[in-house]
This record gives structure tokens, sequence and C-alpha cells, in this order.
């Protein structure tokens, strides 16, 4: 396996996220949700496995009656994607090579 290859976010939900919130401070839910195209409940379980994994963190806000929940990487979640960008960018230099 390539060095840096992280089998965990290379998960296609996991991916799509990890993706989304690497150029970004915090992402609102509702934003990821409609981006990718996923439900309430699939994208949730996909943000808890990497909150359980140490690579986001949550923050809930609540302004009157309106909530909202934002999402960001951690260091260790940047790095880790950082680590399986470039990984997946060798992989695919290497195949563009051999053609």
């Amino acid at each position: 396996m390539e060095e840096g290859f992280d089998e965990f976010i290379h998960v296609p939900a996991r991916l799509s996220i990890v993706a989304l919130l690497a150029p970004a401070e915090w992402v609102e839910f509702r934003f990821l949700r409609e981006t990718i195209g996923t439900s309430d409940s699939a994208l949730s379980k996909q943000i808890t496995a990497l909150q359980d994994a140490g690579y986001v963190t949550i923050r809930k806000e609540r302004s009157g009656t309106a909530r909202r929940t934002l999402i960001r990487l951690t260091d260790q979640g940047r790095t880790a994607f950082a680590a399986h960008a470039a990984a997946l960018e060798r992989i695919v230099a290497a195949a563009r090579s051999h053609t």
C-alpha cells in the first residue's frame, strides 16, 4: 500500500467530507449535506466516525430558535487528509507513467 494512504478516509463519503472541510475553517452541516447529496442520518454517521477517529471536531450553536452544527478538520485530520491526497496523487502519477 502507498505510504500515507488512509483506508479510513478513503471511504467515498468520508473522502468527500474531508475534501470539503480541508480548505475551510468551519463548515455547516447543512452545506455538507447539500453538497454531498446525502441524508442527515448518513452524514451524521460519517461525521461521528470521523470525530471518533480524531479527524473532525463539531460545534453546535444556537441563535434564538435557529440551531446550526459546524464541523472542521482537526490538525490530525488535516495531516491525514494531506497524506492521503499525496498518496492518491502518487498512485495516479504512477498509472499515467505506465500508459
